[in-house]
């Protein structure tokens, strides 16, 4: 593997990180959504990812291959007085777990950072390269 495929497959790891963090995001800013009228509501998503090959038989890199919807059920609340409560007093609520999409939220943001650091390692190993023929 070049040097220089480092940086497709760090690029290509930002890219899908990028994209979950957009989907975290969206989980994030819909944990207390309620469901319409039509009793659909917002159900949390999460990222899947695949191997993706990057040009050289020894270069692997990585992209997003589908956004899956939970099949979790959407939390229950009673509240009849609530203007979307159903006939029975309840109101369902998106089925985003917050502290799990925090979780996800620091794990995509340090393999965001690590790539990015991946990244500068290999540019700075690669001036030092060209200084020694200097």
């Amino acid at each position: 593997m070049s040097m220089f495929s480092i940086f497709s497959v760090s690029g290509s790891a930002i890219s899908a990180q990028s994209q979950r963090l957009n989907v975290v995001a969206s989980n994030l800013a819909n944990v207390d959504a309620v469901a319409g009228p039509d009793g659909q509501g917002y159900k949390s998503r999460q990222v899947v990812f695949q191997t993706a090959p990057m040009g050289s038989a020894a270069a692997s890199g990585v992209r997003v291959s589908s956004i899956q919807e939970s099949n979790q059920p959407f939390k229950r609340v009673h509240n009849p007085n609530h203007p979307s409560a159903d006939a029975e007093g309840y109101v369902n609520f998106s089925n985003v777990n917050p502290v799990e999409e925090m979780v996800n939220m620091i794990s995509a943001s340090r393999s965001y950072q690590n790539n990015v650091e991946v990244m500068n390692t290999a540019k700075t190993l690669l001036l030092k390269t060209l200084q020694m023929g200097q």
